[in-house]
């Protein structure tokens, strides 16, 4: 069996087409203006920081409409970020889960509604509370 070595002299073979060839790209080849070209918006990418800790929370309620979240929008929640004081977050109050302002002052934790509907909740510190995750993002139709 012969080998064909080939090194920087080597000009390619110009015996094959690309007709020729059955496995050949029916494109052709890529532009230089390829190199330039952006790829689609990917929305994972875009809207997700850590991965392992973000989940999909879906609305149920009109709690949070003067902060732009309404009934039936999708919430992105991370889980790693820390829940500091005006942070928008999903709180688990005696078995509850409820999306609120989060408001912390001294000893104090209050859970505040963005609607004039419902008041403020005090937590009070022998209550099963505990704070699920941040929201991040707010996603709904228009």
């Amino acid at each position: 069996m012969e080998r064909e070595v080939y090194n920087s002299s080597y000009k390619g073979t110009k015996e094959f087409t690309q007709h020729d060839v059955h496995r050949a790209d029916a494109t052709g080849f890529s532009t230089p203006a390829d190199e330039y070209m952006e790829r689609g918006i990917d929305l994972n990418e875009q809207l997700i920081r850590n991965k392992p800790a973000t989940f999909f929370f879906r609305m149920n309620g009109d709690a949070m409409t003067g902060a732009g979240i309404f009934s039936g929008d999708a919430l992105i929640v991370d889980r790693s970020i820390t829940n500091v004081n005006g942070k928008v977050v999903i709180a688990v109050l005696n078995g509850e889960m409820l999306v609120r302002r989060l408001e912390k002052s001294f000893n104090k934790i209050r859970l505040v509604p963005e609607t004039n509907k419902l008041a403020p909740i005090e937590v009070d510190p022998f209550a099963e509370f505990s704070v699920w995750g941040v929201v991040t993002y707010v996603i709904h139709e228009v």
